[in-house]
């Protein structure tokens, strides 16, 4: 779907929507035209730029913001761009090493491994860590790593924030979301329907944790640093598998 989807774009066009994506990952502020041509060289002038963001928006990459005239990417826009424009860290011999030992510890049960797992991509991602077990337990860590950014200084988004995560039966809803065959997935706030969960971002994967199934992710602004995490995402996902192999439930 996402590769039908770039036919449609002129490189021009993925090159603006690719510019406006990092500058709100980098902001968080909606972004106009002015500032994609100051900053990103795309070699044309601030009316073409705006003609191609009208393009944009009305095929469903960008979102008008309601506070000013800027434009916002919307999810088809954020999944194109971790899909398919987006260039991975390689991650370091130091990154994968500082994961296995925060977890290595805790491989011969998998409760404590699941635990330990949530609050070191918790750490990793600056997110709310969360997994989910195919018997409904729920873990989650780092609540703190949110409450620094932008989008959350309104009580009410965090207030459904943490109703979402002390609710099973909705991580659950939100795990069983999936848009594509891709081993991580990607769900946005307004995929949720609910308001006050429009900031938010969640990165997850299934994991076969010896005879369990289980879903691991992230959740947090939808401003990631997705270069860096979607990579550890699936770096964790091979290390749990990789120490449950043998494990008996």
């Amino acid at each position: 779907m996402i590769a039908k989807l770039m036919i449609d774009l002129t490189a021009r066009q993925v090159q603006v929507l690719r510019a406006i994506i990092e500058e709100f990952i980098e902001t968080a502020d909606p972004v106009g035209s002015d500032t994609i041509d100051r900053k990103f060289q795309i070699g044309v002038s601030p009316a073409t730029i705006r003609n191609e963001m009208v393009y944009l928006t009305k095929q469903g990459y960008l979102s008008k913001s309601h506070s000013s005239s800027g434009r916002l990417p919307t999810p088809l826009a954020m999944k194109l761009y971790v899909n398919e424009l987006m260039k991975e860290k390689e991650l370091s011999v130091a990154d994968e090493v500082s994961a296995k030992e925060k977890i290595w510890k805790s491989r011969d049960r998998l409760d404590d491994l699941l635990h330990e797992a949530t609050r070191a991509l918790a750490e990793k991602a600056h997110s709310i860590g969360l997994a989910l077990t195919d018997r409904r337990r729920v873990y989650h860590a780092g609540y703190s790593n949110i409450l620094t950014m932008p989008e959350f200084s309104d009580i009410d988004v965090v207030r459904h924030v943490f109703s979402l995560i002390e609710e099973a039966a909705l991580i659950e809803e939100l795990f069983e979301s999936r848009t594509s065959e891709n081993v991580i997935q990607l769900v946005f706030g307004p995929e949720l329907d609910n308001e006050y969960l429009e900031p938010i971002g969640v990165i997850y994967t299934s994991v076969k944790a010896g005879g369990t199934v289980c879903s691991l992710g992230v959740l947090g602004s939808a401003r990631f640093e997705y270069s860096y995490v979607v990579p550890m995402m699936r770096y964790f996902r091979s290390l749990i598998e990789e120490m449950t192999a043998e494990m008996v439930q």
